[in-house]
C-alpha cells in the first residue's frame, strides 16, 4: 500500500499550524460525514 500524504488529503501545507490542520479536518468531516 502506498505511503498517503494527509497534508495533501487535509488541502494544507507541511508547515501549517495545529489550528490549520484541526481547521482542515473539520471542514472535510462535515463535508463527508
Amino acid at each position: 500500500m502506498a505511503d498517503k500524504d494527509y497534508y495533501s488529503i487535509l488541502g494544507v501545507s507541511k508547515e501549517a499550524s495545529a489550528d490549520e490542520l484541526k481547521s482542515a479536518y473539520r471542514r472535510l468531516a462535515k463535508k463527508y460525514h
